[in-house]
């Protein structure tokens, strides 16, 4: 068993659950084909989340693979998503980094091994699930239903 996640551009991802499951179902097909083109397609946001999590999990293949370290991960990355499986024994360490470097860059996070698990997006520095966004306080009322006239104003 692995422990996956998945980190994503706020710009692409639907803002839906409904509509980001099935957004996250197509990148993971992986029909992208970057070939040998390196990191070159890749936002900025993400490779400065690529750049961290890998000096504490380092690739276990690819142009980025170390061979000789323990705490390997397997790094998919597609233009708008980088997918990271790492082992079971690693799931608290990957979870509590690639969560810290998603809120750094500001890219969103998504625990793929957790079941119904919140799709977070970056908002004025935070991380906030999807649907949790902050809503406007409604004005307050006054008696009438006009904010400007109360009770207390009437008299």
């Amino acid at each position: 068993m692995s422990y996956d996640l998945m980190v994503f551009t706020k710009e692409s991802a639907p803002k839906s659950r409904a509509q980001f499951m099935q957004w996250y179902e197509e990148q993971t097909t992986w029909v992208e084909n970057h070939g040998n083109v390196g990191l070159a397609h890749v936002s900025r946001p993400l490779r400065g989340w690529l750049s961290e999590m890998v000096k504490v999990f380092p690739a276990a293949n690819g142009p980025f693979a170390y061979a000789m370290y323990n705490n390997l991960a397997d790094y998919n990355i597609g233009k708008d998503i980088i997918y990271v499986s790492f082992s079971e024994a690693a799931a608290k360490t990957a979870y509590t980094t690639a969560l810290a470097l998603a809120g750094k860059y500001e890219v969103g996070f998504f625990d793929v091994s957790t079941e119904n698990a919140a799709i977070l997006f970056p908002e004025n520095g935070r991380l906030l699930a999807l649907g949790a966004r902050k809503k406007e306080p409604a004005p307050r009322k006054g008696w009438l239903g006009v904010g400007w006239l109360s009770p207390a104003r009437t008299r």
